[in-house]
């Protein structure tokens, strides 16, 4: 079956709201962009804190030079929903981000893999589908 997201085609990137469930139950919102070019998705540490699944933050992560985030470690989300699709499971990469990036997440290759990606660029859609398999 076919879900239908939206987002601003008027934005310099396609932002989408996405939720992870923690630990105990509670849905937290946060804000992501569609990174085509990333192999996996990946969080910010001060998010992944904010939901309860980072006791710490690391304080010597440093971005490099022309990077907006650097990833120093990975984790496992029980339920990450994006597009209206909830994935068990997810492995993450933690990431120290750019403050004033203003993001939360960046969605990579490991969710386009797992279902058919439509990006209507024109209405500000994203449409996805399972494969039928």
């Amino acid at each position: 079956m076919q879900s239908i997201s939206t987002f601003n085609p008027e934005g310099r990137y396609i932002v989408i709201p996405i939720f992870v469930s923690t630990k105990h139950g509670r849905r937290r919102q946060f804000k992501a962009i569609l990174d085509t070019g990333a192999p996996r998705t990946e969080f910010s540490d001060e998010s992944l804190h904010f939901a309860g699944f980072v006791t710490k933050q690391e304080e010597n992560v440093k971005i490099r030079e022309g990077l907006q985030t650097q990833k120093y470690s990975d984790i496992v989300l029980p339920n990450v929903e994006i597009c209206s699709r909830t994935i068990s499971d997810l492995n993450v990469y933690v990431s120290r981000f750019e403050k004033s990036w203003g993001i939360d997440a960046l969605i990579g290759l490991d969710f386009f893999r797992r279902f058919r990606v439509t990006i209507d660029y024109q209405n500000g859609q994203i449409i996805t589908e399972p494969y039928n398999i």
